[in-house]
């Protein structure tokens, strides 16, 4: 274990020094698209203004024949696209495949000014991110990147989960975890075949009535991934970096998409994966508080004047701890509100009272 006065220096001689805080930059979409498949790499510069994450993908999904045709392909749309405040991402293969390190040298060294985030499917443990940071460290420094290369794992193993909080402090790099739920119901051997998302298998049952056992009893479908979720998010918020939902993978669904993207967001997710345009929006409205959510907040934080103390509000009593809530919100919202001007005109009009 390296002594924490090293902590935040470079690991190799002429990288850039590493970040103390991870920069909380709207994120609330990560979308994917295969850099190889000209069709999509076409649409590239047209997705740019609406989303917060485009992630050129190399991993799953990407057939074994067309990995490098991929790899390429994102170095070209690096190099010929302005992504202006839209953060470029990419999905490397994991750290067993033939394929990793190949990733990361080209891309390090050809696009590493560019590239914002690395994200690293089937993380284990710190072992997995200790190897990259060091060995991104030096590629950087080689190609005389001007700023560090954050990093971003994926839960999709038993033993991620279980080593989520040392994964989530290894390196200064860290920028945050998404849950990858299909990888990881395998690993589990959990009986569902969903990309995410919940199963009507998994619920309680009301208990019986007057008419028994056999008379009608509600149901309630239960969450697969509470537990994984909250596990994570607290993991991230312990050490400072930023927790996302992953796929969902029933593209037609939008209504269940939607109802799991706001189960991570109030849980504390900042983002979701996005898999096709039409999550796009789904993602946008909901990882966006509300406006009237944001004006009850703001209203909350004026009345609590220096922040300490009791009022009411609404006859309910509010103390330092909503302050604290509030400020999640506004200061959520005020970073979204300089990215998107609808956003912008929405929380300045304001809305009905919320909480």
């Amino acid at each position: 274990m390296r002594s924490p006065k090293d902590f935040f220096r470079p690991l190799a001689v002429g990288a850039p020094e590493p970040v103390r805080e991870v920069p909380f930059r709207p994120s609330r979409m990560i979308h994917f698209f295969d850099p190889g498949n000209p069709r999509m790499a076409a649409k590239v510069p047209g997705l740019v203004p609406d989303v917060d994450v485009l992630l050129g993908n190399l991993e799953d999904g990407v057939p074994a024949d067309r990995k490098e045709a991929a790899r390429d392909g994102l170095v070209g749309i690096a190099r010929g696209t302005d992504f202006g405040e839209t953060q470029l991402w990419t999905r490397i293969n994991s750290l067993d495949s033939p394929w990793a390190l190949d990733d990361l040298r080209t891309l390090v060294t050809e696009i590493g000014d560019t590239l914002d985030v690395i994200m690293v499917p089937k993380v284990e443990g710190a072992e997995d991110i200790h190897y990259l940071d060091r060995l991104v460290a030096q590629l950087e420094a080689k190609a005389r990147v001007a700023r560090p290369i954050l990093l971003h794992a994926i839960l999709e193993t038993p033993r991620g989960v279980a080593n989520v909080e040392e994964i989530a402090g290894a390196s200064p790099r860290m920028q945050g975890i998404s849950l990858g739920p299909a990888d990881l119901a395998a690993s589990r051997r959990m009986k569902t075949t969903r990309v995410g998302g919940g199963h009507p298998g998994y619920l309680v049952r009301e208990d019986p009535g007057a008419d028994g056992v056999a008379g009608a009893r509600a149901v309630f479908q239960q969450d697969l991934w509470h537990y994984t979720i909250a596990r994570m998010v607290d993991a991230c918020a312990a050490h400072g970096i930023l927790p996302y939902y992953g796929p969902f993978g029933d593209i037609q669904d939008t209504v269940a998409c939607e109802d799991q993207f706001r189960n991570a967001f109030l849980l504390g997710c900042v983002g979701a994966w996005s898999l096709h345009p039409v999550q796009i929006g789904i993602a946008k409205k909901v990882f966006s508080p509300s406006p009237a959510d944001v004006a009850w907040a703001r209203r909350a934080i004026a009345a609590m004047g220096d922040g300490t103390g009791a009022v009411m509000l609404d006859g309910k009593m509010q103390d330092d701890a909503t302050v604290k809530q509030c400020r999640v919100v506004v200061e959520l919202a005020e970073a979204l509100a300089a990215r998107d001007p609808e956003l912008r005109a929405a929380y300045a009009a304001g809305g009905e009272g919320a909480e």
